[in-house]
């Protein structure tokens, strides 16, 4: 049985202990948080930078929840990785002052794995399962009374004699987040009271953010640094604060400290950040696809498999981008390059014959 992670109160009351009030034991995380990354987040919803719409929408949640006196509805977040769902949760945990846990659907293999989050909950709290797509179906059925009535469904025995009680539990939020909304099943999608879908960053957010964490992480950074920086991160804050650390280490190393626009590009060009943000295995991607398979269309998994790669690596962090930019179309058949792609790598495109040989067979068919 796994035990929850939880945040404690901003008051600082239960941070760091199991729901029993012990902590001796240690916490598992869904992810390895980087106490720098944690540093960098923004801690209220007037803080955050970029999707307005969705914290003007929050804002109005918790408002009204405030006022009656009741939790915040369930809150389901999807996007692409690094978008700011984990974020959001934290922000919302903050504002109300209650307690988190944090868990993921993938560590959550069976029900009982989840029943301490459930039962342990406490008045108000927030539940946040990252990955919620990954929910075994008996664990996502077993959370559904949970979600629409705040009970759980015990079946006691076996065979004839077998009988069901109901769990009361304290009213609390679950807040689901995927990258893959589309394998979440209708049931528990609607279950969910909102449904927010994040955006990828434009580059005037994006440099905002990146000059706001420059001062977080005690360092300086030119307008024009900040701009080249916010190009190259690939709409996504999560990219733009790793690199943001990087180009600090270089300008310290390198430099003075202080990030200028030459500092920065030398140190991206380090990296192998090329001018539209792509690194080594974006452009490994597109190689693969027009060299190997002429440019398409194949399937991801034949990519996976001829770059080594595990498909969702490919499916939830290099293609959301390529797909974006359009260097690369999802057509019936598979991926297929686009003419971005070719001149983006100097690669001369195909010329497609307008006239294959087939078509001449079947035209002289009816002559």
């Amino acid at each position: 049985m796994r035990e929850p992670i939880i945040q404690g109160k901003r008051d600082g009351g239960s941070e760091g202990k199991d729901p029993a009030g012990s902590d001796s034991h240690p916490a598992r995380l869904p992810r390895v948080i980087d106490p720098v990354d944690e540093r960098l987040r923004p801690q209220r919803l007037d803080e955050i930078v970029g999707q307005r719409a969705v914290a003007e929408r929050l804002a109005i949640a918790l408002m009204a929840a405030r006022k009656r006196g009741e939790p915040l509805p369930h809150i389901l977040f999807d996007g692409p990785p690094g978008l700011g769902k984990t974020t959001f949760a934290t922000v919302l945990h903050n504002e109300l002052g209650v307690e988190l846990n944090m868990t993921s659907g993938a560590a959550l293999d069976k029900k009982m794995d989840i029943m301490p989050y459930l039962t342990n909950a406490a008045e108000g709290s927030i539940l946040f399962i990252d990955e919620i797509h990954r929910l075994p179906k008996a664990v996502e059925e077993f959370i559904y009374p949970v979600m629409e009535d705040f009970r759980v469904d015990v079946v006691l025995g076996e065979g004839m004699s077998a009988r069901t009680i109901n769990l009361p539990l304290k009213k609390f939020t679950i807040i689901g987040a995927t990258t893959r909304s589309g394998m979440l099943s209708g049931p528990l999608r609607e279950r969910f009271h909102m449904h927010e879908h994040l955006e990828f960053y434009d580059a005037d957010d994006l440099a905002r953010i990146i000059t706001i964490n420059a001062a977080k992480l005690r360092t300086t950074i030119d307008t024009q640094a900040a701009c080249e920086l916010a190009s190259r991160s690939r709409g996504t804050p999560r990219i733009a604060n790793a690199r943001l650390r990087w180009v600090r280490d270089y300008a310290i190393a390198r430099g003075d400290g202080n990030i200028i626009l030459p500092i920065a590009r030398d140190a991206l060009l380090m990296q192998e950040i090329d001018s539209e943000g792509l690194d080594k295995q974006d452009r490994r991607y597109l190689e693969t696809l027009i060299r190997v398979f002429k440019g398409g269309p194949t399937g991801v998994e034949a990519l996976a498999a001829t770059m080594n790669v595990a498909v969702d690596t490919l499916r939830d962090e290099v293609e959301p981008y390529l797909l974006r930019r359009e260097f690369v179309v999802r057509t019936p058949r598979g991926r297929q390059a686009c003419s971005s792609a070719y001149l983006h790598l100097g690669l001369a495109e195909p010329v497609l014959d307008p006239d294959p040989p087939f078509l001449e067979q079947q035209r002289r068919l009816f002559d």
